[in-house]
């Protein structure tokens, strides 16, 4: 082989390995941003089981998901820009301050907590026997002086104060504070399952200036009705389901045909006395669903109040937003506003 043809190969293997790992950056190299899709519209009765009751009757409820796809690459975000709906997301503005695995433990926290409020909501709503029982603190973050940093993590669960046990997260707040800044005390919590024990001394909170130790944290609760209700969501997360739970529970708990062989899609939070609350990506949640078939969409209706556009200068109600929506993908699709689930079952009465 003569110089020139040496040389000349090695220019084209040199080429197509330039272009190979370009390509290669192209289609795999993350970016560190996030893309937000419309997801699924799953059938809510294969998540929700009520002892003794199935649901069989026609058509179905919808739990709705908005899919993110990342650390993104530049494929995908070239992708992304012929997504109907799709938002780019930096990590920050999608996670916060929240580590990945903080985050997926917040998601996971956040939809069970969901299904509970949802259960005591369609009981109380049936007029059926239901409870809530205390099963101890959820930890939702870990502030940067927290002496429990390094000992427990967010999805951890405190169960004990000093050996004493407390109903609700207030009594452990009230229990900590009865403490002194620099004072002992052992924190008996529960880590992918297994009980464990950590003694640390109190920090002086920053906020409040008390003594404390250094994490947010929420009820940890156990719901007991009757008859007994099972919500599993699998790998679904966020908070955003509770409405649509509490629909689905309800109507297998009264048997009462409420649906009429129609796909009913919605969203929103639920709290145990049957209020909506407003959620994320309501676009592309109504995108899914009219996707999907649905003839009904249920959509927060939360004014911007005087609070809330202080806390969200940029704050659109959820039922303006799904219209939007609606209007923009050409769907008959009705969107009807709630605020509570008492509203979302009356409707479906009143409009069979």
């Amino acid at each position: 082989m003569s110089k020139q043809r040496q040389q000349r190969r090695r220019l084209v293997i040199a080429v197509a390995v330039v272009i190979t790992l370009v390509v290669a950056t192209f289609l795999f190299m993350p970016t560190g941003k996030y893309v937000e899709v419309p997801g699924s519209a799953s059938v809510t009765s294969k998540f929700v089981h009520v002892a003794g009751k199935r649901d069989r009757q026609r058509g179905s409820y919808r739990l709705m998901t908005v899919s993110v796809i990342g650390p993104a690459s530049p494929a995908v975000l070239l992708w992304a820009h012929w997504q109907p709906f799709a938002e780019v997301d930096s990590k920050a503005e999608l996670m916060g301050s929240a580590t990945t695995s903080e985050y997926t433990a917040l998601q996971r926290y956040y939809i069970k907590s969901a299904a509970n409020d949802a259960v005591v909501a369609a009981m109380r709503a049936a007029h059926r026997p239901v409870s809530i029982h205390g099963q101890g603190i959820y930890v939702m973050s870990l502030l940067s002086n927290s002496p429990l940093r390094g000992h427990i993590h967010v999805g951890d669960i405190i169960t004990r104060v000093d050996g004493q046990r407390y109903a609700r997260a207030q009594g452990y707040t009230r229990a900590i504070q009865r403490h002194r800044v620099g004072q002992r005390v052992r924190i008996t919590y529960t880590h992918r399952g297994r009980t464990r024990h950590v003694t640390v001394k109190l920090v002086r909170l920053r906020q409040t200036h008390r003594p404390g130790i250094g994490i947010t944290l929420t009820d940890h609760t156990r719901v007991v009705s009757q008859p007994r209700v099972r919500i599993n969501a699998g790998q679904i997360g966020g908070p955003s389901a509770g409405l649509i739970f509490a629909l689905e529970t309800y109507q297998q708990v009264t048997g009462q045909n409420l649906r009429h062989g129609r796909i009913i899609a919605g969203t929103g939070t639920i709290s145990t006395n049957g209020r909506v609350g407003a959620i994320g990506g309501i676009d592309k949640k109504v995108y899914a669903a009219a996707k999907a078939g649905a003839r009904v969409f249920f959509a927060p209706n939360i004014p911007a109040t005087k609070t809330l556009r202080r806390e969200d200068p940029d704050y659109v109600n959820n039922y303006v937003e799904a219209q939007r929506a609606a209007k923009k993908i050409g769907t008959h699709m009705r969107i009807v506003p709630v605020r509570s689930l008492q509203q979302a079952i009356r409707y479906l009465r009143m409009h069979p």
